[in-house]
């Protein structure tokens, strides 16, 4: 160890990054104290981590966190999540983003002040490449005076902001490639009901817990989209047809748009949402690459719409992973198996439900019917903890049938899920 280059060692300090870890490890000769100081890239103080920071005054935490991070000469990535934590001053925290904004490229930060500290004043015009901010107040963002010229993901959860400012933050960003918000509070003026956002740059943008009337997404080179737990009427996505994977999760929406040009999507993952499925088809039918997709836990607009397995198999002729979990129904069960084009590419196979009744078996044997080069098949349910004699015996011959069926496909992987 006594050989090792100092900037080697600052190196395996950087990968230990939790502050504490750092300090007993740098303790260990003089060498490694230097190493600390010159040499540390990374530094992170989390009170999930170390519980001991719950215990200590905030007065105390601000002059180890002060003191700690002041030994250090080059910072690049810093992060301090307290969540539970009473607020601090605000004096000792500017004090260590000015200190280390010339160096640092990845800033985590979660951390109560009065009064608030405005990061994005302090930060702007810097190196940094990646931004998480939690818990914290934005106000006053300045395009023309306050760039990010190097930043390329930015994270926003609990945040309050503007409209105004958010849309102004975005233009402040022209690298920014992912888009984080999460439960943000944004302020809506009067004159304005429409949350408009546009970007150049953004490939990748998640959404969650975000509740207004009009969302509009205006980005040319987006390629995932993730949106989860939102309440919104309209949503409108405008792109130029860069979208490879789209995902919902439990959004309650009353129209939705991803635009026409979605050739180039591989994963459609939909789950917990209402879904009018001719035109939710209609805007994905024109995805000839899509590889996977999953309609978990869907409920039709109108009772007698069925996915329509001929449809799929047509349309999508490279899918290789289909999910499938909804009501079961006679008619769903008839019109969602006719046909005979097979689903040839398909090798992993998940079916769900959450009553189980007789249907389910013919439902699994239509689809191992029509998936000639499967691998896999994983069957999800939901068994309640108070049974019936009857829920017993439907659920013992259920896997009795499973069990029969299988021995026609001896070549494929069973899987069983219960929750």
């Amino acid at each position: 160890m006594e050989h090792l280059p100092v900037e080697v060692i600052g190196n395996i300090l950087s990968r230990l990054r939790a502050a504490r870890d750092v300090v007993i490890a740098s303790a260990t000769c003089k060498k490694w104290r230097k190493a600390w100081r010159y040499h540390l890239h990374s530094l992170s103080f989390n009170s999930n981590e170390w519980p001991v920071y719950n215990d200590l005054t905030t007065s105390r935490l601000e002059i180890i966190i002060t003191q700690t991070i002041f030994q250090t000469t080059g910072l690049q990535s810093l992060s301090i999540f307290m969540d539970d934590v009473d607020e601090f001053s605000a004096a000792p925290v500017i004090a260590w983003l000015m200190y280390t904004r010339e160096t640092l490229r990845q800033l985590h930060y979660n951390v109560r002040t009065t009064p608030n500290v405005n990061i994005i004043e302090k930060c702007g015009r810097q190196r940094l490449e990646d931004l998480v901010l939690a818990h914290n107040s934005i106000t006053g963002v300045e395009p023309s005076y306050q760039k990010f010229p190097s930043l390329k993901s930015l994270s926003l959860s609990y945040v309050s902001i503007s409209a105004l400012d958010l849309s102004d933050l975005l233009t402040a960003c022209p690298k920014l490639e992912i888009l984080s918000l999460i439960n943000p509070e944004i302020a809506m003026s009067d004159a304005q009901a429409t949350m408009e956002l546009s970007s150049s740059s953004l490939k990748d943008v998640y959404i969650e817990a975000v509740n207004m009337d009009k969302f509009i997404l205006e980005v040319d080179c987006l390629e995932t989209l993730h949106l989860k737990d939102c309440t919104l009427e309209i949503f409108d996505l405008i792109s130029k047809g860069a979208l490879k994977i789209l995902k919902i999760d439990d959004v309650s929406v009353i129209h939705l748009d991803i635009g026409e040009n979605t050739e180039n999507l591989e994963v459609v993952d939909v789950s917990s949402f209402t879904i009018m499925w001719p035109k939710f088809y209609h805007m994905i039918s024109k995805s000839s690459k899509l590889r996977r997709l999953r309609l978990w836990g869907v409920v039709f607009d109108d009772e007698d719409e069925v996915v329509d397995m001929e449809t799929i198999s047509v349309c999508f002729p490279w899918l290789t992973h289909l999910s499938l979990s909804y009501d079961l129904r006679d008619v769903v069960l008839h019109c969602g198996l006719q046909g005979s084009s097979h689903l040839e590419n398909v090798v992993v196979l998940e079916l769900g439900w959450t009553v189980i009744n007789d249907l389910f078996t013919e439902w699994v044997a239509g689809f191992l019917d029509r998936c000639p080069n499967l691998k896999k098949l994983v069957i999800y349910g939901v068994v309640s903890e108070a049974k019936t004699h009857e829920e017993c015996q439907i659920l013992a011959n259920f896997t009795s049938s499973i069990v029969r069926l299988m021995r026609k496909y001896v070549y494929v992987e069973v899987q069983f899920e219960y929750e």
